[in-house]
């Protein structure tokens, strides 16, 4: 397996924490988190995916624990977001990588298949709608709408950030336990997440990705048809994102398919972590839709 190893790495102006596993010839996988999570949260993946022979990076997102963290709000941009990783695909020394995202991880990865396809081999979702597909359900469906409606409060300047805080961060920690199966977190894991979330900065620069939601930059050249083969992995009693989107997000797609979890939530990975961990070998490796 290999000890884990904390690298920081220069990409696109800034310096992302980088935690590093695995023999160094190997194929590379990089795992992407989502909110509120960090490196930490792929924990059960990183083993699983070293032990199999491959080199797997699980960085800390620009703006999370002990990554640097941009004052602007207009720095957490996707298309920002997605360069970060471009450049850490480039900083790697391998020409293509597979990239697994979940939550807002997965909507980078969703950009760079689209924006930068030429380095991905193949590209993998765990419960992350693409783009267009949440545009269209906010747009049609006011029950989605009811799910988000936590993403206007955190376009309150200063305030969520505050109200965490003074909690003793209780409350992100209640929408992790309660939005999962009994059990899924430990009494370790919280207090790991606790000492990310109390990084100088880095609850505000969280939240700031979703207040850059407004301004967030699609280029007309970025497309929004995805070309990499893909992989969907979705949790079906996500109380974010309705099963739906899984669906519609691969109607984007030239080569997609997917699997449903009937019993998982949104923390599909923290919850089934064996099966999703076999599905992913199983794509990485077959050309075949894994069963």
């Amino acid at each position: 397996m290999g000890i884990q190893e904390h690298k920081y790495i220069e990409t696109n102006g800034i310096k992302l924490h980088v935690v590093q596993q695995g023999p160094e010839n190997g194929q590379l996988v990089i795992l992407l988190h989502g909110f509120p999570e960090f490196w930490y949260g792929w924990s059960n993946q990183m083993s699983e995916l070293a032990n199999k022979g491959f080199r797997v990076w699980a960085p800390d997102q620009r703006g999370y624990n002990l990554s640097d963290k941009p004052k602007k709000v207009s720095d957490y941009r996707t298309d920002h977001l997605a360069a970060d990783v471009a450049g850490l695909i480039k900083a790697s020394g391998k020409e293509k990588v597979v990239l697994v995202g979940h939550d807002w991880g997965g909507i980078v990865a969703w950009r760079v298949a689209r924006e930068y396809p030429e380095l991905l081999n193949k590209l993998i979702i765990l419960n992350a709608p693409h783009e267009m597909a949440m545009s269209n359900q906010l747009l049609t469906h006011p029950l989605q709408i009811l799910k988000s409606s936590y993403i206007a409060f955190f376009q309150l300047r200063g305030l969520p950030e505050k109200l965490f805080g003074m909690s003793n961060w209780k409350v992100v920690e209640k929408a992790l336990v309660t939005s999962s199966r009994k059990g899924t977190f430990s009494e370790e894991d919280l207090q790991k997440y606790r000492t990310a979330w109390s990084q100088p900065g880095a609850m505000r620069s969280m939240i700031n990705w979703y207040r850059a939601l407004v301004s967030n930059y699609t280029s007309s050249d970025v497309p929004s048809r995805v070309i990499v083969p893909t992989f969907l992995i979705w949790g079906a009693k996500d109380q974010f994102l309705g099963p739906e989107l899984a669906s519609k997000s691969l109607e984007f797609c030239d080569d997609g398919r997917g699997v449903l979890l009937g019993e998982a939530t949104h923390w599909v990975h923290h919850e089934e972590p064996e099966r999703v961990n076999k599905l992913i070998l199983d794509f990485i490796i077959s050309e075949e839709p894994p069963l």
